[in-house]
């Protein structure tokens, strides 16, 4: 068995550089179908409940106390709000209705298989509406703010890429229908074009990353973390959501937003380098995750697919109703 921190966190950096590396260097097609992130977290629970590695320790307690809203404030750093409100204009407004699709379809999935979950399956739930909302990211720090097991982590990874190997084909042939859809929502083509052009123009440039900056994203990363786990106890707690830990990775979201409308937001690398602490919590989450938690698996499968489906409807809604090409 690996023992310590620095053991187990070499190892888990090592899954990690193993799968992407693999990706990049075999361009396996399979990676297309099962991307990085499930092998990432699944190599772990094997390696955990196989006791290669540690399932428990004050790693796995730092990485939540600080990795998380690190990476939160580095992904929002480069975000442009303003820019990005102002070119996708409508489309922004489909988007919210594609999110209220996921916020009206996890109840209803939920009620016809909640009662197979356990008690905490509500928060498996939670986490994969983050990730559906806002990507793996959001993903992690939505389980973060309402306490997710790391085995109800499990099968909201599961679910999330098992929805994704059935929506991507979907999704690329799809582009055959794109003129009958342009016709179904009434968009204009012309438009969408235009608006794709703008996107492209308001995308930060990558410039070179010096040590400087390294130094620079780690000192506001750690200052927003202490920061709002100082504050986040004085705030009001209301049932088991809205707890100190939710308030911890608001304040976070917050001030990582108003910190992207200062000069903070030109420092380069600050995705990248975010991207890797995700990664890192993931794997953390799956060495914690025990194996008797995924026998809820096929319920939990059943839930996401009834909950995507409504999601999909609000989409379409949303496109026809705004005039919008999706």
């Amino acid at each position: 068995m690996i023992q310590g921190a620095a053991g187990t966190l070499a190892a888990l950096l090592g899954v990690v550089g193993l799968f992407f590396f693999l990706e990049r260097w075999s361009g396996w097609r399979l990676f297309r179908y099962l991307p990085p992130l499930i092998w990432i977290y699944t190599l772990p629970v094997l390696l955990g409940n196989a006791g290669v590695i540690a399932q428990s320790g004050p790693l796995y307690d730092a990485l939540k106390e600080y990795a998380l809203p690190i990476f939160i404030v580095l992904m929002l750093l480069q975000i442009d709000v303003v820019a990005v409100v102002r070119v996708i204009g409508r489309g922004m407004l489909v988007m919210l209705v594609g999110s209220l699709g996921v916020v009206v379809g996890a109840p209803i999935a939920y009620l016809v298989v909640g009662r197979f979950l356990g008690p905490e399956g509500w928060k498996g739930f939670g986490a994969l509406a983050g990730s559906w909302i806002g990507g793996t990211g959001n993903m992690a720090a939505i389980a973060a703010g309402i306490g997710t097991p790391p085995a109800e982590m499990g099968l909201a990874v599961l679910a999330d890429n098992a929805v994704y190997i059935v929506w991507l084909p979907i999704l690329l042939a799809s582009r055959a229908w794109a003129g009958r859809f342009q016709r179904f929502s009434g968009a204009d083509p012309e438009r969408t074009r235009r608006m794709e052009a703008a996107l492209e123009a308001i995308r930060p440039a990558e410039s070179p990353m010096a040590m400087r900056h390294v130094v620079y994203l780690a000192l506001i990363g750690l200052c927003v973390a202490l920061l709002a786990g100082r504050l986040a106890p004085l705030m009001p707690e209301i049932g088991p959501v809205l707890t100190a830990s939710t308030w911890k990775i608001l304040l976070v979201t917050t001030i990582g937003v108003l910190l992207s409308l200062t000069p903070a937001r030109r420092i380069p690398g600050s995705h990248a380098l975010a991207m890797a602490i995700v990664y890192l919590f993931v794997a953390s989450m799956g060495a914690r995750a025990e194996l008797a938690g995924l026998a809820r698996a096929p319920w939990f499968l059943a839930g996401a697919f009834l909950w995507i489906s409504v999601h999909g409807l609000f989409c379409l809604l949303g496109a026809r109703l705004l005039l919008v090409d999706i």
